[in-house]
């Protein structure tokens, strides 16, 4: 592990951004004691479709982070032409800043997923797994399957998470419906979704 600066990395499409990925961010900046957390919108994912456009995805992070210090906007993946792979953006990163140890910040969800990612090894190498253990999961199973990435490379620090029901495809029903999302987004971001009229055409 490298001892220079530690950085998490908070990816996604942020479609919209919400409040659950900042209350994951302050847990891993808290509990791992990170000094700064990029918040990394993707550009073209291979693993989603219909996706609103990238910069007005990237205009909302911005808007969300705004009043936290430690949390900074990183265009890697979004100004990237074709698909984006984390394993790529991770290899980028730890060739033009070595002495960083990156922490990859996840839900518990993608923890059993992340095998089917182009070249996990690959990320076991560059970056820690930090994945958010909300009490409604099984952290028997949680556990037990990270034993079997840690068999394969992997290191992984597990979060303590409040249980949290915010989801983006939720945030998006809701503005198509024309229901309230002030507790569910920043104020910034949802006056951004109203004034750019976001999602009210969702499929």
């Amino acid at each position: 592990m490298r001892s220079g600066k530690k950085i998490g990395i908070m990816g996604g499409t942020f479609n919209p951004i919400h409040n659950g990925h900042l209350q994951l961010a302050m847990a891993a900046q808290d509990q791992v004691s990170l000094d700064q957390i990029l918040f990394m919108p993707s550009g073209n994912s291979y693993m989603k479709r219909n996706v609103l456009e990238t910069q007005k995805r990237v205009d909302m992070v911005a808007l969300a982070i705004a009043r936290y210090p430690n949390f900074e906007l990183s265009l890697v993946e979004a100004q990237k032409s074709g698909n984006t792979y984390t394993c790529e953006t991770l290899k980028s990163l730890t060739t033009s800043n070595p002495d960083v140890q990156y922490y990859f910040i996840i839900g518990a969800d993608i923890l059993f997923q992340i095998e089917q990612w182009r070249n996990p090894e690959q990320i076991y190498q560059l970056a820690v797994l930090v994945c958010a253990v909300r009490d409604d999961y099984d952290f028997d199973a949680i556990q037990k399957k990270g034993n079997l990435l840690k068999a394969s490379g992997a290191d992984i620090v597990y979060l303590n998470m409040p249980k949290s029901d915010i989801s983006s495809t939720d945030i998006r029903a809701k503005v198509k419906s024309s229901l309230p999302i002030s507790k569910l987004v920043p104020s910034e971001v949802a006056h951004y979704i109203e004034q750019e009229h976001l999602y009210y055409e969702e499929d």
